[in-house]
């Protein structure tokens, strides 16, 4: 029976309420929290995530993540700044580009020319006039702290970090290029507080969020940070 128009219509509007009502609980249902949307995590119970909007970007978001009961809750969140030169892929990454490289890497120490905050179990360095990041290609030191400067590490190949109190008063090392560095890809990749601007191609947080990252992150939990891209692409932080 083919039934009235108004039945009709009406028919029509319940149908096209349900199919709507599914289609837009479904993205929904399978979005869940990041990390259960990455390829990889790390294999541990904690997590940093940097996410910006794009590769050309140079302001984006910083989340931690805690693995409880099979699942990742948030932590905290705080907005976060990127390399000048934007991002890129790390493995293809190239020394003085300032762009910060994607991809999941360890987190091996941290440092700072403040006291570690209270509650701080992960191994903490603490900055003086002696501390020095080398960046020079050509020094066995590559990409190492180093206290003092070897003599085949040039000073204008490296970055003293006490030059540096407000950006490196707190910061966690980002592994990347570090366990087996790669000559000319890269060095000093830290997650530190704000300076004035974008960063040489670090991860950068306001002061109080380092502060609550830094009496968060435990060795225990195996922590890892993953940087990268919203949506899809080479860079997308859901690759990693």
């Amino acid at each position: 029976m083919a039934g009235t128009p108004t039945r009709i219509a009406l028919a029509a509007a319940l149908a096209a309420g349900v199919l709507l009502g599914s289609g837009a609980d479904a993205p929904a249902a399978q979005a869940g929290p990041l990390p259960e949307r990455m390829a990889r995590t790390g294999g541990g119970s904690q997590l940093i995530t940097a996410e910006a909007p794009s590769t050309a970007s140079t302001h984006g978001t910083v989340t931690w993540w805690q693995r409880r009961n099979r699942r990742w809750v948030k932590a905290g969140s705080s907005p976060a700044r990127f390399g000048a030169g934007g991002l890129t892929e790390g493995r293809g990454r190239r020394q003085g580009t300032s762009t910060t490289p994607t991809g999941l890497y360890g987190l091996p120490y941290a440092f700072g020319t403040a006291a570690a905050p209270a509650g701080t179990s992960v191994a903490y360095r603490r900055v003086t006039a002696r501390s020095w990041w080398c960046q020079d290609n050509g020094s066995a030191s590559y990409n190492r702290w180093v206290a003092p400067l070897p003599r085949d590490c040039s000073a204008r190949d490296a970055e003293r970090l006490s030059a540096y109190p407000t950006q490196y008063a707190r910061a966690l090392v980002i592994g990347y290029n570090y366990a087996r560095p790669v000559r000319g890809r890269g060095a000093g990749i830290f997650l530190h507080v704000n300076g004035r601007g974008a960063t040489a191609g670090c991860v950068s947080v306001p002061a109080a969020a380092m502060a609550r990252i830094l009496a968060w992150v435990s060795p225990s939990a195996r922590p890892h940070i993953a940087i990268g891209t919203a949506g899809r692409g080479p860079t997308a932080i859901t690759r990693y």
